[in-house]
């Protein structure tokens, strides 16, 4: 990926020309377009409306779209989307003012749902879930007046792993973001490209690019989040055995259903001796490890 002046999307202009910066775009790219193939996410005449927070995931998001659309890796047309949802002191004019000098087709829309969010919750609760879920009504109506087959979305490994924990310790259940999945209707795909790469490495990236970063915490509802709490979990593991966090992604991978507890995934009632084959890499009784 060596930029040459006549061949550099303007979303890359002025990128550092260091090393340490060259090895974290390449890794994001090929990492982005590792998630893109594994998950079959590319269909013949795909438009994706690509959604943009003004976060520091989402301009990572859009910048890796974009660099393997330049290269002809990622045969998709792109739109990129801000819903202005009407949070107090929300610096509208920021991202229409970066995308136009981006030359990146977009679309801008103000609904304000915050008023909704705030007459709906009690004073002193979390706004996050109703704010997403008006959101993503939205974001799905924008798509479908554009003619888009996916909504995009910029959760990156972190997020997937503390929604997995939030799930595990909080709804009793094993679930989590998945890099693709179809909306209940039936119409609509969600992606999430970035979902083999670092929280960390998208925040190295943004800062390095000096993309404008609009902060998440404009409604003031962030302080206090479970997902806070499960964030720091995740950095004290990470502290103590470096490359926990991967590890537990990886597992996220892997899973066999044969030896977890869910009778709806594995037929427990029907296994008889006699017919099963045996798995080599399954524990066995009286295994520590």
């Amino acid at each position: 990926m060596l930029d040459e002046p006549d061949d550099i999307h303007p979303l890359f202009y002025g990128a550092p020309s260091t090393t340490e910066f060259k090895k974290l775009r390449k890794r994001i790219i090929r990492d982005t377009r590792a998630a893109i193939d594994d998950f079959g996410m590319v269909e013949r005449g795909a438009k994706w409306l690509v959604c943009l927070s003004g976060g520091k995931d989402s301009y990572t998001l859009l910048a890796a779209l974009t660099e393997l659309q330049w290269r002809g890796l990622l045969p998709v047309d792109i739109l990129a989307c801000n819903l202005d949802q009407g949070q107090p002191n929300f610096p509208a004019t920021v991202l229409p003012e970066f995308l136009d000098r981006m030359k990146v087709p977009h679309r801008v829309e103000y609904q304000d749902t915050y008023s909704i969010v705030v007459d709906k919750v009690p004073a002193g609760r979390t706004m996050c879930a109703l704010c997403s879920r008006l959101r993503r009504g939205n974001l799905y109506r924008i798509a479908r007046e554009e003619g888009c087959t996916a909504v995009v979305l910029g959760h990156h490994r972190d997020d997937i792993l503390e929604t997995f924990f939030l799930n595990l310790f909080h709804g009793s259940r094993l679930a989590t973001m998945p890099p693709k999945l179809l909306n209940e209707e039936g119409d609509l795909f969600v992606y999430r490209p970035l979902a083999y790469i670092a929280e960390e490495d998208c925040a190295r990236f943004a800062a390095a690019m000096n993309y404008p970063i609009i902060p998440c915490d404009l409604c003031g509802s962030q302080d206090g989040l479970q997902r806070q709490n499960i964030k720091a979990l995740l950095d004290g593991w990470e502290a103590a055995a470096p490359g926990r966090r991967q590890k537990i992604f990886r597992a996220l991978m892997n899973a066999r259903p044969s030896h977890l507890l869910d009778p709806k995934l594995f037929d427990f009632q029907g296994l008889v001796a006699g017919n099963a084959e045996k798995d080599e890499n399954a524990p066995q009784l009286g295994d520590t490890h």
